[in-house]
């Protein structure tokens, strides 16, 4: 596995393009969870105690163009308040609208130790991977950060921004890449993987991932998805829920069926909701897999935000080895052993 350059290796006063997780819930203005933000807080002070000035870049949603719901200002307020509340010294801080508005952000780069940018999604280029996007901006800065390890698997422009500068990775991603790659280096078996929740890019690893795993639990949406394909539902590693009857949760003949396999597994990676989790009678299936994997004797890793709630909600995190920031990168990692983000 290749070995990332971490910013340790990073020396002072530097200029930095940084790119974060910021792809967090806003409801009217206030962010319901902000665990992405201060899972990059031991970066952000580190660039700062060495005099780092930041150009902090990152999306969230999937907008059509300028779309002010999605903007990232909520998520600009609630970092420098995390900084503020986390002891640290003041920030000088400045939000800039415009990714393009490179002028702009060459000036306040002189004034501001972190200079925050507006939703890169906001511009095609981002998910085309089209780097025109950063411009002269790549002239202003002389190092590109990564610590946004959740969209380490998407081409898109602000991670591919590796192949044209001097590249380090925060804290947090090169922890989660030695978390996630020490099973690739693990000979326990049987190894379980259990995928819910309704993204069908979950899938479209599973072939290679059959290869890896001994069993792989399907649940969530996904049965209703591979219903249809043979492949899969003849391959004797998949065991495809049947859910009950209305679709929106496991059954409980699902349940036992999962926490039979569950409780033998030595090594369990769970990405994604069993059932329709938002609603209260949908939560069953997702509370006792998450009790089941919890008490194994496994080495345990999750991801995705449903499958984090869950756990969280029933007191079990202690009982979890590491809760991955996401599943479908997670899923990518594991198949592949590498990521398009290196």
């Amino acid at each position: 596995m290749k070995k990332l350059r971490s910013i340790n290796e990073i020396e002072f006063d530097f200029d930095v393009i940084l790119r974060l997780d910021t792809d967090l819930p806003i409801e009217n203005g206030v962010v319901l969870d902000n665990s992405r933000l201060v899972k990059s807080l031991p970066t952000i002070k580190l660039l700062l105690q060495r005099d780092c000035r930041m150009i902090i870049v990152g999306h969230r949603g999937r907008p059509d163009g300028k779309d002010e719901s999605l903007s990232l200002r909520p998520v600009y307020s609630e970092l420098m308040g995390l900084l503020e509340t986390d002891g640290q010294d003041w920030v000088e801080s400045v939000f800039i609208d415009d990714i393009k508005n490179t002028k702009e952000i060459e000036r306040a780069i002189e004034s501001n130790q972190i200079v925050f940018v507006e939703n890169l999604r906001f511009h095609k280029e981002e998910e085309l991977g089209d780097n025109s996007l950063f411009g002269e901006l790549k002239d202003v800065a002389s190092i590109f950060v990564n610590d946004a390890f959740a969209v380490a698997h998407r081409k898109a422009a602000s991670v591919l921004l590796f192949e044209e500068m001097e590249t380090f990775y925060g804290l947090s991603f090169v922890e989660e890449v030695e978390k996630i790659g020490k099973i690739l280096e693990m000979k326990e078996k049987p190894m379980t993987i259990v995928l819910g929740g309704a993204k069908e890019d979950k899938l479209k690893n599973l072939e290679e991932l059959s290869k890896k795993a001994d069993f792989i639990l399907v649940g969530g949406k996904l049965p209703k998805i591979i219903s249809n394909d043979k492949c899969l539902i003849s391959n004797k590693k998949v065991v495809v829920a049947e859910l009950r009857e209305d679709g929106l949760d496991l059954s409980d003949k699902d349940i036992e069926d999962f926490k039979k396999i569950i409780k033998e597994s030595r090594i369990i990676i769970w990405a994604g909701a069993m059932g329709f989790y938002e609603k209260s009678d949908c939560q069953k299936g997702t509370e006792e897999i998450a009790r089941a994997i919890a008490a194994s004797k496994a080495y345990k890793i999750i991801a995705g935000g449903d499958t984090g709630a869950s756990i969280v909600n029933l007191g079990l995190k202690d009982k979890i080895d590491y809760v991955c920031s996401g599943g479908g990168v997670m899923l990518e990692f594991l198949s592949k052993g590498t990521l398009p983000s290196w």
